[in-house]
């Protein structure tokens, strides 16, 4: 895991703040349309990347594929090897790092916002529709046959590196192609195809606005209320969809959230308590030891 080096905070950016976060003061060539789609080789980028990349989080979706070498990136707390013939696929706003880049890898890097597929699929909604974008997803895909999907990034580079605005929407069509071809190819689990029961897809929108909203709502009934649903009904949905109440989920993603901080930065246990329900620092302590058996000063450094 790369040094924290006084990190206050995992920092939250979006894709034009990415590039001084990768590269420092060198500036990618970038497009009107970056902010939406950017798709490159890794090898046109590899050496200039300043590793390793401290974590952070993304307002873009994104995968890359290796097509050879070796990529070390992380996300939340597992660390990930993506080999030859795997893609990486991570979700807006989920923590992740990269520790190294081996020199003689290849492949393609791809982020994206959702708003992207409004006009192809006004519906569409990446975490339900594929599962690798799931929170607790693992975030390696394998794939037998890579060619048909190497051809698929290789127009969807040839579209973007014609700057035609008027071409775009072959963006979207060929992306939509792309990330459903690999769900084809790994069908998923039993479990996330249950995905549009009512209770699981409330359970998601629950995840997500944890997920995102994390430091300003600490109590179920602020989710309740900003999912516009009773807490009773909230509870019973997320009970049915996961065995869990909407308060041990939220808890259980807290502690995830706290891990991550008392790992990745240098914010003391007090401001960390602060942050995750404005509890006092011995009240945290204790939550976090009833959860993980550890207090946070001894996870923070016991724990590799």
């Amino acid at each position: 895991m790369p040094k924290k080096d006084n990190k206050s905070e995992v920092p939250k950016l979006d894709a034009v703040q990415l590039l001084s976060h990768l590269f420092g003061d060198w500036k990618e060539p970038t497009e009107d349309l970056y902010e939406s789609f950017h798709i490159d080789r890794i090898e046109n980028y590899r050496n200039l990347i300043k590793l390793p990349i401290l974590p952070h989080r993304r307002s873009v979706f994104y995968f890359v594929y290796v097509a050879s070498g070796k990529i070390t990136r992380s996300k939340l707390l597992n660390q990930y090897e993506v080999l030859p013939n795997n893609f990486f696929f991570i979700a807006a706003n989920v923590t992740t790092s990269i520790e190294d880049i081996a020199p003689d890898t290849t492949g393609f890097y791809c982020h994206f916002h959702p708003r992207i597929f409004q006009q192809l699929r006004p519906q569409l909604d990446l975490h339900m529709d594929f599962s690798f974008f799931d929170l607790t997803a693992e975030p390696i895909i394998p794939v037998a046959d890579s060619q048909p999907l190497v051809r698929l990034m290789e127009a969807l580079k040839r579209e973007y590196d014609k700057h035609q605005n008027k071409r775009f929407e072959l963006i979207p069509l060929y992306l939509l192609t792309l990330l459903t071809e690999v769900k084809l190819a790994n069908p998923p689990s039993s479990d996330h195809q249950k995905i549009k029961d009512p209770a699981a897809l409330l359970t998601m929108r629950y995840k997500r606005a944890i997920l995102e909203l994390m430091y300003e709502k600490s109590k179920v009934f602020e989710y309740a209320e900003y999912l516009s649903v009773t807490p009773n009904h909230l509870n019973k949905y997320v009970k049915a969809a996961t065995g869990k109440s909407a308060r041990d989920l939220l808890s259980e993603m807290k502690i995830m959230e706290a891990k991550v901080l008392l790992k990745q930065t240098d914010l003391g246990i007090g401001e960390i308590a602060y942050k995750l329900g404005k509890m006092s620092q011995s009240d945290f302590s204790r939550f976090f030891k009833s959860k993980t058996s550890l207090t946070p000063k001894q996870y923070r450094k016991n724990t590799p």
